[in-house]
């Protein structure tokens, strides 16, 4: 009767395998916003330690795709049809409803799925547990999340090399917009909900030092694309989304405080500091001209 069972959890399991990859797919590039994320603050002046934890590999070439194929099948459409519309939150003000008038979405206004490293699992562990098969279909479902936002995004267009070029002037010149206090030039630069925080920040910073001094030393050290993401805002349009990349910045860095007077109150603008940044970058593939805004960092 055991084998019998078993025999049935197979035969059902590759019935799943049939189902049209458009169908579970096509799911991905609806909105996510039934998670409410919040995204952890961080002190915009800090040095970081660069020395963190390489992830485990995914398994991908250890089984045979008909064996991914049914096993992520039905656990994607567990995923995806368990998804709401951001719509469903971003509602006009009661003016706006009174007045008729067409509410213009230019950000979603949050950080779907904020990266965090996956904690390490032995060999063992993933392969002959069930907690590890367990995290190891999670994992697979967070990098084809990943998969099919770049996907979508290629059709735009897209360019890694030329984004990295453009992220990298993106965090130059933002660091030395909150650095100068600019801003007017700053709100261009960044979300709605990000400008609010970092014009506190930049308030605080100012309660404390008159000035501050911040370059970063070319080149890079680091760079790299740790998740993508898609924000879906209309249910019966799939192509009204907006993209979140989330990078990985190692740079060297210096700063310099100055107070009143003048004089030297933090930091060495001589000394060169290794810094691990997290930034996550937001744009809409739906609107005409528009760009990468940053939208969101995440403590490394």
């Amino acid at each position: 009767m055991a084998l019998l069972r078993r025999l049935q959890t197979v035969r059902a399991l590759y019935g799943t395998a049939s189902i049209p990859e458009s169908l579970y797919m096509f799911g991905s590039s609806r909105s996510y916003s039934s998670v409410a994320s919040n995204v952890p603050r961080i002190n915009y002046w800090r040095s970081s330690s660069c020395s963190y934890r390489g992830h485990n590999g995914l398994p991908w070439a250890c089984g045979s795709k008909m064996t991914l194929r049914t096993t992520m099948s039905a656990e994607l459409l567990i995923f995806l049809n368990d998804k709401k519309s951001v719509t469903t939150q971003a509602k006009a003000s009661p003016q706006a409803r009174k007045m008729g008038a067409q509410v213009s979405m230019t950000s979603p206004g949050f950080v779907y799925e904020p990266y965090a490293p996956r904690e390490p699992i032995s060999f063992w562990q993933r392969y002959f547990t069930k907690s590890g098969w367990r995290r190891t279909k999670e994992d697979i479902i967070l990098e084809l999340k990943s998969a099919y936002a770049i996907a979508k995004l290629r059709k735009t267009g897209y360019s890694k090399k030329k984004f990295y070029i453009e992220a990298i002037e993106l965090f130059k010149e933002i660091n030395l917009l909150i650095a100068i206090g600019d801003k007017t030039s700053l709100r261009k630069a960044v979300t709605e909900k990000m400008y609010s925080g970092l014009k506190n920040e930049i308030k605080q910073r100012e309660s404390m030092w008159t000035s501050v001094f911040w370059e970063m030393v070319e080149p890079v050290v680091k760079i790299r694309t740790l998740r993508a993401r898609l924000i879906g805002v209309d249910r019966n349009d799939h192509d009204k989304v907006f993209i979140q990349l989330t990078l990985e910045f190692l740079t060297k860095q210096k700063f310099e405080a100055y107070g009143s007077n003048g004089t030297v109150v933090a930091g060495d603008k001589n000394k060169e500091v290794l810094v691990r940044d997290i930034w996550v970058f937001e744009k809409s593939l739906f609107h005409s001209n528009s760009y990468w805004r940053l939208c969101g960092r995440i403590s490394a």
